[in-house]
């Protein structure tokens, strides 16, 4: 089994620094120990925050990750500074949603990921952006057609 020291992770166990910008960087990864097993890590962000890049006004949502892992996996304490980092970060609700995707795509190569936001009611409406992807070309890339078209 991995250590931390082995697998490079820099935040975990350490003080806590949270950036005042939007900060891919922060994200860690570290090595899946049952890559060949097909099974589900979520994650629910019920704090998560951003601003409204027009008027500056705060967005507050239930940000909801759900993946089957691939070689690497997200780790924790990584991804919480990384959602935080949002914090003052001009974005509609909906590319908040895709970009928290592709960093995580980008960070570990999932087999299939979906990222979904419950955003609260500013004006009197509320957005549920959800967004998904699966592996091309597998059958996770069906998966992930399969999970947008019964979206609701």
């Amino acid at each position: 089994m991995s250590t931390r020291k082995e697998e490079g992770l820099k935040a975990l166990g350490r003080e806590t620094t949270y950036n005042q910008n939007y900060a891919p960087e922060v994200l860690e990864s570290f090595e899946n120990q049952h890559p060949d097993n097909d099974y589900w890590v979520r994650f629910n962000c019920p704090e998560f925050t951003a601003v409204c890049p027009i008027t500056g006004q705060p967005d507050f949502a239930e940000i909801r990750i759900g993946y089957i892992p691939g070689k690497r996996m997200v780790e924790s304490k990584s991804l919480k500074l990384y959602l935080f980092s949002f914090r003052n970060h001009g974005a509609f609700h909906e590319d908040c949603v895709n970009i928290i995707m592709k960093d995580l795509i980008a960070l570990m190569e999932p087999k299939y990921i979906e990222v979904t936001g419950f955003f609260l009611p500013r004006g009197g409406i509320s957005i549920h952006p959800y967004a998904n992807w699966g592996r091309p070309g597998t059958k996770y890339e069906a998966l992930a057609e399969k999970r947008l078209a019964n979206h609701e």
